[in-house]
């Protein structure tokens, strides 16, 4: 009698690759096969070697601030083409092609909300959209959310994550570093906090003008940091590199950034910042150990 006998291997010990692609993701800096659903349960953080992987800019929005406390601002603004831009297509087809493969209007989510119960000035960048580049929205939403933090009196958070200026508006692009800084120095002046918190990668004009001027500036561990590329000074200078030039960790150490947080850990610690630079109290925490509200 052969009814009893398996004559399928068991799913546990069947090859992975056998499996809907879906499923599984691979880490890239330890190359540990795991379930797509844990890297985000663990918000995009590997749960064996802690490598953080991009995270879309939505997710930003909901690790940081209190659950149902987020309100956008200037959703609907778009980018138009003052140059009649074209290269191997059109501007406007390059904008309509991101808003498609995003659903959203530009490479920045901005609003106000909670974090854990502070209000707070937010904006997110996107670098899914035509890789997180600043151009005049990007600019002017900064701006606006900047100004709604100096009319609230609240701290204003930046989450960068780009590729730099927006070639395709030349001039109308780079004068959002001038623009994003001003705000900046009123915020200073009115004595509300700026944070900024770096992601992977943060370069070009972003890296030249707000992302480089928080009060505190905070990266997440492995970020590309700088202005020009790595391979672009090489070339330049005609000289190899220092090992790990750009990442995070060097700029910590050499006095460019202040903090370096598991992003894990990051709403708590900015939490901790601002009721520091403000002068809060503590939270009152609940028997489980937690903040309460």
């Amino acid at each position: 009698m052969a009814w009893f006998r398996k004559t399928k291997t068991p799913l546990k010990a069947q090859d992975r690759r056998d499996l809907p692609g879906d499923v599984w993701e691979k880490c890239p800096s330890c190359n540990e096969i795991v379930y797509r659903e844990k890297f985000r349960e663990n918000w995009n953080v590997c749960p064996e070697c802690a490598h953080h992987l991009r995270l879309p800019a939505l997710d930003y929005v909901r690790l940081l601030l209190d659950e149902g406390s987020f309100t956008e601002m200037d959703a609907e603004m778009r980018s138009g083409d003052p140059l009649s831009f074209e290269d191997l297509k059109k501007y406007p087809e390059r904008l309509a092609q991101a808003e498609r493969k995003t659903g959203r209007r530009d490479a920045l989510i901005s609003g106000h909300g909670r974090m854990e119960r502070i209000p707070v000035s937010l904006a997110v960048m996107d670098f899914s959209f035509i890789g997180g580049s600043m151009g005049s929205v990007v600019g002017e939403k900064i701006a606006r959310a900047g100004r709604h933090a100096l009319e609230e009196g609240t701290p204003f958070i930046i989450v960068s994550a780009s590729g730099g200026a927006r070639m395709m508006e030349g001039i109308f692009s780079l004068m959002q570093m001038a623009k994003t800084s001003a705000v900046l120095a009123e915020l200073d002046r009115a004595g509300l906090p700026f944070i900024s918190l770096l992601t992977d990668p943060t370069t070009g004009g972003v890296t030249a003008s707000y992302a480089m001027l928080g009060d505190v500036n905070i990266s997440e561990p492995g970020a590309l940091i700088g202005f020009a590329g790595p391979r672009v000074i090489e070339q330049t200078i005609k000289q190899e590199l220092p090992e790990g030039f750009q990442r995070a960790e060097f700029l910590l150490e050499h006095g460019m950034l202040d903090r370096i947080v598991d992003r894990r850990e990051m709403k708590a610690s900015i939490a901790i910042l601002l009721r520091h630079m403000l002068s809060l109290p503590a939270p009152e925490t609940s028997e489980t150990g937690s903040p309460e509200g």
